[in-house]
């Protein structure tokens, strides 16, 4: 008879378990949306994430809300947008009080953790487990097969493509085709090789962790989920910038039974509407949750809100506008702030840049390789000189039309033909402001404060990296 109890209890276990699906979000770090296989990069090789697209929807309208992967980790676990949490310049944290996924989930009974980089604090906010190490999948495989009878969720935080690039395969840099926003030359061939290399080192990864649920028998019950964080450290490649490169992300989402296998949606969507969306999928409604943490107006609920419907296939469309910030103080290198704020729909872009009278230079892309070959370069070539210029110093105006010009090369901030569309994103842009409680230069001006110690030491991975090869955060 207790042996019969004994069984019951375990698939009555199991079977609550089941309702609730597990959460596998891997993240990349550093990795440009573009450079990705199953994106059209046919010369980088993930054959792991091109068939993890196949059984997934490709959500292509995916953005981050800021440029650097402090702020950017802190939106994606909150919901919340980078200022309005306090999580706004590099090397951050979030007010004390505010929750994240790991609280809400595991308020609803998951077990929570996080695998390498942490990056993210007070600890309070974050209760996760932390796994260390990013290879050995031997303590990742103990902590999802605990409990059957009890659902987890888990991030998988890569440190790869982040540089220096020193690990995966060779790439050839003779063979590679150069993207149009790079400048070709020796150098920029042998840094994008090697940055190849960590991507390939990022997709084994990857096939390791969907091995490891094949393998423990989870792979129908875990939603799977992997975005690209921004962009990369190449000039133009899009991190510390607002640049599409930057802040458009490359995101794949996969639920058996649930998501149909190879769909896309073009919906736009931001970081801050993963926590929401998880949250539903668990069958907890995101819009009675209090976050800990509240807006200009004083509402307490999530800055995202859940693409659910979206993934089920009952819509194709979210939000009308996007949003994005980046601080330049708080960054390594930085001399002068350089604060950026934008605005985006699905044509058009307004970005502010709060300081155009400074100079933007700040470690990782105004200062070593490749930087100082494109300026050596640039001596006898006007185009290329110009275009280093415009790394150091921009206006304080940028409007851009991305369906004529994704490559974001010609400002049109200053055409009295798109001053309607420039005051329409400008509306758009001081509402969100306003209700994130950003003033601006002041607000940057305390980045500072936003930064180190609050009530505990924020993580680790905040300072170094895991595997201790983190430069030009």
């Amino acid at each position: 008879m207790q042996r019969l109890l004994l069984l019951y209890l375990i698939l009555c276990g199991s079977a609550i378990a089941a309702e609730k699906p597990n959460f596998l979000l891997i993240i990349a770090d550093d990795l440009c949306w573009r450079d990705l296989g199953y994106e059209g990069n046919s010369e980088v090789k993930t054959p792991n994430l091109d068939k993890l697209r196949t059984e997934s929807m490709h959500l292509r309208g995916m953005f981050n809300p800021a440029t650097t992967c402090s702020p950017t980790r802190h939106a994606l676990y909150t919901g919340l947008y980078p200022i309005r949490s306090g999580a706004y310049p590099n090397h951050t944290r979030v007010y004390d009080g505010t929750k994240s996924l790991f609280t809400h989930l595991k308020d609803a009974g998951y077990r929570v953790a996080l695998q390498n980089k942490e990056h993210v604090g007070p600890k309070p906010s974050f209760p996760y487990e932390h796994i260390e190490g990013a290879d050995d999948l031997t303590v990742t495989k103990q902590f999802v097969a605990r409990d059957a009878a009890q659902p987890w969720f888990m991030v998988y935080a890569s440190n790869d493509p982040h540089g220096p690039w020193t690990r995966g395969p060779r790439y050839d840099p003779t063979t590679l085709t150069i993207p149009p926003y790079l400048h070709d030359n020796k150098i920029t061939r042998e840094l994008l090789a090697a940055y190849y290399g960590e991507i390939s080192k990022l997709d084994e990864q990857v096939g390791a962790l969907l091995k490891l649920l094949d393998d423990t028998q989870q792979a129908e019950n875990t939603v799977v989920m992997f975005v690209s964080e921004q962009g990369s450290s190449f000039p133009y490649g899009g991190k510390w910038s607002v640049y599409d490169n930057g802040i458009h992300a490359s995101a794949i989402l996969r639920w058996p039974g649930k998501v149909k296998p190879g769909s896309g949606s073009q919906a736009l969507m931001q970081y801050v509407d993963v926590p929401p969306t998880f949250l539903a999928a668990a069958g907890i409604d995101p819009t009675k949750i209090d976050v800990g943490c509240p807006d200009a107006n004083g509402a307490v609920g999530f800055d995202g809100r859940s693409f659910l419907p979206v993934l089920l296939g009952e819509t194709d469309t979210l939000r009308d506008y996007v949003f994005a910030q980046h601080t330049t103080i708080g960054t390594n290198g930085a001399i002068e702030a350089y604060p950026m704020r934008m605005v985006r729909d699905t044509r058009y872009k307004l970005v502010r840049n709060l300081a155009p009278e400074n100079t933007y230079t700040i470690g990782g892309i105004h200062k070593g390789q490749p930087i100082e070959s494109w300026q050596a370069d640039a001596k006898s070539d006007y185009k290329l000189a110009d275009r280093v210029k415009w790394l150091f110093k921009r206006p304080g105006e940028e409007l851009y039309d991305l369906q004529a010009d994704p490559e974001e090369m010609k400002n049109l901030a200053a055409d009295p033909e798109f001053a309607g569309t420039k005051a329409k994103l400008q509306a758009q842009l001081d509402a969100w402001v306003a209700q994130q409680k950003d003033k601006g230069m002041e607000t940057e001006n305390l980045a500072n404060t936003r930064q180190g110690k609050s009530d505990e030491q924020p993580s680790k991975g905040a300072k170094k990296k895991a595997r201790g090869k983190k430069k030009n955060e």
